[in-house]
């Protein structure tokens, strides 16, 4: 009777929430990894998710989850390709992925951009604030927040983002590695931007002060 009795009040436990078998600790996801072999986040993203910019790791801290989560599936499921993030976002379950993308969307960002950033021109910031329709190019801000600081799940914070980061992924959606995004957006944009037009909105947005749509920075 006894290990039926245990089996019955295993199943009572589960049934009232009380065991939770698909529970995912974001926390020690991000600063130890798993116990399957993923990496601590931190490991490249800064104990604090600050970043790393000089070496292209992006801010994680007080971004959108909805917008981590979503960049971690692509990942996972090869439509975003990347050969450092790939095998890490395969290696995390769909409960993992959610847990880590809320931990660091609740971490405050950091008031100002980690390491140092490039010197920014009047060529980068037109292009960010003025687009250039003359070429189809509309204003970075119109999707992105007129201070870099996102939209939502869909369009992310840039506002001190590492420049190379930014410059690395307007690459990979001309070179076809990043899916296009909404409307196929950014694909298209990208297509139009020249090296020196990548470098220059680039170290535009890595100079803005580091901001989150709901305000939240740390002092």
């Amino acid at each position: 009777m006894r290990p039926n009795l245990t089996l019955i009040s295993l199943v009572g436990l589960a049934s009232a929430g009380m065991i939770n078998p698909a529970f995912a600790d974001g926390a020690a996801i991000a600063q130890r990894g798993t116990d399957h072999g993923t990496p601590a986040c931190a490991s490249c993203h800064g104990a604090n998710g600050e970043g790393m910019a000089a070496s292209g790791f992006p801010r994680l801290a007080g971004m959108n989850a909805g917008y981590l989560q979503t960049q971690l599936v692509a990942l996972a499921k090869g439509q975003r390709v990347n050969p450092v993030m790939s095998p890490i976002a395969k290696s995390l379950s769909a409960e993992e992925r959610a847990a880590v993308a809320g931990y660091y969307a609740s971490l405050p960002a950091p008031a100002t951009a980690a390491g140092a950033t490039p010197h920014a021109n009047p060529a980068g910031e037109r292009l960010a604030l003025q687009g250039r329709w003359a070429q189809g190019l509309p204003a970075c801000i119109q999707c992105h927040g007129a201070t870099g600081a996102g939209v939502g799940a869909t369009f992310p914070a840039l506002a001190g983002q590492s420049s190379i980061y930014i410059e690395n992924q307007l690459h990979a959606w001309q070179q076809g590695a990043r899916a296009p995004g909404p409307l196929g957006l950014m694909k298209v944009i990208a297509s139009k931007l020249s090296a020196t037009d990548i470098r220059d909105v680039a170290a535009y947005f890595a100079t803005l002060p580091v901001s989150t749509a709901n305000g939240r920075t740390k002092p």
